[in-house]
């Protein structure tokens, strides 16, 4: 199945659903990845060295936010920069294009905390009709 995606651009138009390796779906499971999320939100605001973007994140092991970071770098969404100082110092910060997904991702964190009284009621809805 074919899903058209009203958009510009090279190879634009086209979603392949279900298909494991299709490139906007590996780029949308980066993006919207447990992590991810944090790590674009958290950018938003202004660059990170590792260890405070580990801070500020919380919860999250240094092997995932390490993974989570290169992956978005991969991407070109997060931006590395490695000064060349005894203790090493590395900042992360948004590429342009990572600035345009995290707003998007942070617009759809914003709607679920406005939506989320209507989240609850709507499972609590469907627990109740399991019930029945």
């Amino acid at each position: 199945m074919v899903v058209s995606i009203p958009e510009s651009g090279p190879g634009a138009g086209k979603y392949v659903v279900g298909e494991a390796m299709c490139p906007y779906r590996l780029v949308l499971e980066h993006v919207t990845s447990r992590w991810g999320v944090l790590v674009l939100i958290e950018l938003l605001d202004r660059p990170y060295r590792f260890s405070e973007l580990r801070r500020a994140i919380g919860r999250v092991s240094e092997k995932m936010l390490t993974q989570t970071l290169q992956t978005l770098e991969r991407d070109g969404l997060v931006h590395r920069d490695a000064k060349p100082v005894i203790p090493p110092r590395v900042d992360y910060s948004l590429t342009d294009l990572g600035r345009e997904a995290a707003q998007q991702v942070r617009d759809l964190a914003l709607w679920t905390e406005r939506r989320m009284a209507d989240v609850e009621r709507a499972r609590e809805a469907y627990d109740e009709a399991k019930k029945a």
